[in-house]
């Protein structure tokens, strides 16, 4: 099974590949900035998708400084895409779900609290105090 570390490699191979087919004349820093990592960590991660055959370093034939390369993706970085989009997808509606839940619980219980808190509240003058219920 895999762990947040594999996840989070995944989230930016993936986000690697979204930014490269819509921009690849972006360079490693800009893709850098972009995507919030360093340049060493994009560094590593363009290797790593070069290495697969995913992305291939191509030159600007009209450059006028020769520093303007590309980076395109291969038709196997457009199918590994295509498969990382669906992972993506799938782990972001199930954190959406238990985000969902958990707020749903939380509000539930904030709702109870006050009820609780309003009931202490009323209550007459000089009668005993009732516990408020232990809620997590």
């Amino acid at each position: 099974m895999p762990n947040k570390r594999t996840h989070a490699a995944e989230d930016l191979h993936f986000r690697v590949l979204k930014l490269l087919q819509d921009n690849p004349e972006l360079s490693q820093r800009d893709l850098a900035a972009r995507l919030g990592v360093s340049n060493g960590k994009l560094n590593y991660c363009l290797r790593a998708l070069i290495d697969k055959g995913l992305v291939k370093l191509g030159n600007f034939a009209h450059s006028t400084h020769h520093l303007g390369y590309a980076y395109l993706l291969t038709p196997a970085g457009i199918a590994a895409k295509a498969a990382l989009t669906h992972s993506f997808l799938k782990r972001k509606l199930a954190e959406y779900e238990a985000l969902r839940a958990e707020i749903e619980s939380l509000t539930t219980a904030i709702a109870t609290q006050s009820d609780a808190v309003e009931a202490h509240v009323g209550a007459p003058e000089g009668a005993p105090p009732t516990a408020l219920p232990n809620t997590p």
